[in-house]
């Protein structure tokens, strides 16, 4: 997900453009740049890779101007280097570009035959030909801008800097987020209000369609049908936000540690935990009317939302069909009368998601959103939304959003089960006491940290692994190969360990680390007989299980790590640490860039 600012002021802003480009570079990279208006006229910087080559870059050559935009971008069209990186611009105006511009090959055709010269292979140049196009047709630059936006397919938001204009800012959003901030003599654009903490904590968030004109002392915004409208303007504590990582190596070591408290923090949110139960939001539907759940998310959110199945199917009796966002949006699914929807996501801005949520309401449903940014689209669009108050997130690879995201799911499975007739009282208080003792069992899982990184170094050495777990612990093992596979590049598989007969027995042997994941629940014994198979042929072990499940493994071992015993239905919460843990650890001990690995982004804003 590239990232976006844009400054009009009153003082040299290149260095601010920077500053804001560093806090986001979270959201993954792969070059950066930033035009201003020097003496009026536009003038760019940009470099491949990080940031850092950048400020090399405007070392050699500074920047003086009052006016400016940046960007980081993640490569969709075209490889990354100096030429494909943004800004893109003519003589006339310079563009930065979040998302794709899907007729960007039409659109390149017609231009190409009425003069443009194309300097890059990515889409966003089109935009700044069609534009530029509008001006030498005698339109000044709003209007110019005004004339191109409807030509455009996709989803995108977009900042654009005019020569000669050195009191003038165009945004504009389509599908992909992006806010104005209103400061002292100064305004500004940002893909989110990270990118804007630095200089403003009051912001406005476009919504879909909107376009906005900034001066100094003004924003102007208008909608898809070129009428002016206002958006509330609101407050954020963004600003108090450091992207630091404190004393740790990574963000994603920090992310991991701070777990026990954004988790704890969130369980507050939803339960009274004084009298043991749980304590939602007003909701637009009745639990016990319900048919049928739809939940829709992708990667990482998509396994919270498998894990959610097993709860509401378990204690609240109510059936569950869960879809990949990418595929649900597509296959045009029957939805149920009354039915609800629920769309899970870190951003609040997945493409995908969004676009799931958007047919869900087509369909009639119910629409209810578990995100992380209160203030996103999915969050706007929804009819209710449960946050997850996991705070900021940094590290690509998803830790405490996770586990945010399961502690509100696993409220709401407690609160359907209680509307539904499924809980009693008693019931529903045993559940909460489980889930009050979460933080506590975190801080534990988190002690598993130096056996981990011991275990990490021979995991280092390995092509292939292979994770294991029944009932809530297969999300879990689908969950934790996805984490070895984004940061540390080892290929890994998660199965259901009841399919271990059905075809991946058949990868097993002395070279093959298998990750058991087994708790000792209802399903021990049958995962044991299937960790007895991949003893049978040689299989390196790795076990996580609790007290209760060590002394009753019989088998060898390459490592057993031993949590607590826990209750079932918060065992997906701790658990998940350790194998968030092994994935980094063996990341490290491999020299990869664990905060940002390579081809991936943070939000995927774009299909």
């Amino acid at each position: 997900m590239c990232g976006i600012i844009g400054i009009v002021g009153t003082a040299p802003v290149a260095d601010r453009l920077v500053e804001s480009l560093k806090r986001l570079e979270y959201r993954g990279y792969d070059s950066a740049g930033i035009a201003t208006l020097e003496k009026g006229h536009l003038s760019r910087r940009r470099a491949e890779g990080k940031l850092r080559n950048l400020d090399a870059v405007l070392r050699e050559a500074p920047l003086e101007g009052h006016i400016g935009i940046g960007h980081t971008r993640w490569a969709t069209h075209g490889r990354p280097s100096v030429a494909n990186a943004h800004p893109h611009a003519t003589t006339e105006v310079a563009v930065v570009h979040n998302g794709i511009i899907e007729n960007f090959r039409e659109l390149r055709d017609e231009l190409l035959e009425s003069g443009a010269n194309f300097e890059s292979e990515t889409d966003t140049e089109v935009v700044a030909h069609l534009v530029t196009r509008e001006l030498r047709g005698g339109r000044g630059p709003v209007d110019a801008v005004a004339a191109a936006l409807p030509r455009l397919q996709g989803a995108f938001a977009l900042a654009f800097l005019f020569d000669g204009e050195e009191n003038l800012l165009i945004g504009a959003r389509k599908g992909s987020p992006l806010a104005i901030g209103y400061g002292n003599g100064e305004m500004y654009l940002g893909s989110d209000a990270i990118a804007l903490a630095p200089f403003t904590d009051t912001i406005s968030y476009l919504d879909d369609g909107d376009w906005a004109v900034l001066s100094t002392a003004s924003a102007e915004i208008r909608n898809s049908a070129n009428a002016r409208v206002t958006r509330a303007v609101q407050k954020t504590t963004t600003g108090s936000f450091l992207v630091e990582k404190g004393n740790f190596r990574h963000f994603m070591a920090k992310e991991m540690h701070e777990q026990p408290e954004v988790v704890a923090h969130t369980l507050a949110h939803y339960l009274d935990m004084a009298n043991e139960t749980v304590q939602l939001p007003e909701l637009p539907f009745d639990f016990a009317r319900l048919e049928r759940v739809s939940i829709a998310a992708c990667g990482t959110a998509y396994y919270a939302g498998l894990v959610a199945k097993y709860w509401f199917e378990r204690f609240a009796r109510l059936p569950v069909e869960i879809d990949v966002a990418s595929e649900f949006r597509y296959r045009e699914a029957p939805l149920p009368a009354n039915g609800l929807s629920i769309v899970i996501s870190q951003s609040g801005e997945t493409a995908d998601t969004l676009a799931s949520l958007r047919y869900a309401r087509q369909e009639g449903q119910h629409l209810l959103a578990v995100v992380n940014v209160p203030t996103s689209t999915i969050a706007r669009e929804a009819d209710v939304v449960l946050p997850t108050l996991a705070g900021p997130e940094i590290g690509v690879a998803s830790t405490k959003a996770f586990t945010c995201q399961l502690a509100t799911l696993a409220a709401l499975a407690v609160a359907a089960g209680r509307a539904r007739g499924a809980l009693s009282t008693e019931e529903e208080r045993s559940l909460v006491h489980a889930l009050v003792e979460v933080p506590r069992l975190m801080n534990e899982a988190l002690s598993l940290g130096g056996d981990i990184e011991h275990l990490a170094r021979s995991f280092a050495k390995t092509q292939d692994v292979l994770y294991l777990g029944r009932g809530t612990s297969f999300p879990l093992a689908l969950e934790g190969a996805l984490k070895l596979k984004e940061i540390s590049y080892i290929h890994a598989e998660g199965y259901a360990a009841g399919e271990l007969k059905h075809g991946p027995i058949a990868l097993i042997d002395e070279k093959m680390p298998v990750v058991v994941i087994a708790p000792h629940d209802a399903v021990f014994e049958k995962t044991m007989s299937n960790m007895q198979e991949v003893a049978a042929r040689g299989g390196r072990i790795i076990l996580l299980t609790d007290t209760s499940g060590a002394q009753k493994a019989s088998l060898e071992t390459e490592a057993t790590l031993v949590l607590p015993d826990m209750h079932p239905l918060v065992a997906p919460l701790v658990y998940a640490i350790p194998i968030q843990l092994l994935a980094y650890h063996t990341a490290v001990v491999m020299g990869t860039d664990v905060d940002q690995p390579r081809n991936l982004a943070k939000s995927v804003t774009v299909e």
